[in-house]
């Protein structure tokens, strides 16, 4: 069981949940009219990082077969 807490799978669903989290955090504050745009760099950034570290571990899971 302890295997399945650190399973690649898990980690793809964890980083899933946390890039959502921020794309719905960062479309809240985006809302706001006094809008602190190095943290919203930051958040952006932070979402870009997520999206690869998503894309790297589908690769992983998942690799593509040579044609």
């Amino acid at each position: 069981m302890d295997s399945n807490l650190h399973s690649p799978e898990r980690r793809l669903i964890e980083l899933r949940i946390e890039h959502a989290d921020l794309d719905a955090l960062i479309d809240r504050i985006g809302h706001d009219t006094p809008v602190d745009e190095l943290m919203m760099r930051r958040l952006k950034k932070r979402r870009l990082g997520l999206r690869d570290d998503i894309s790297r571990l589908e690769q992983a899971l998942d690799p593509k077969e040579p044609a």
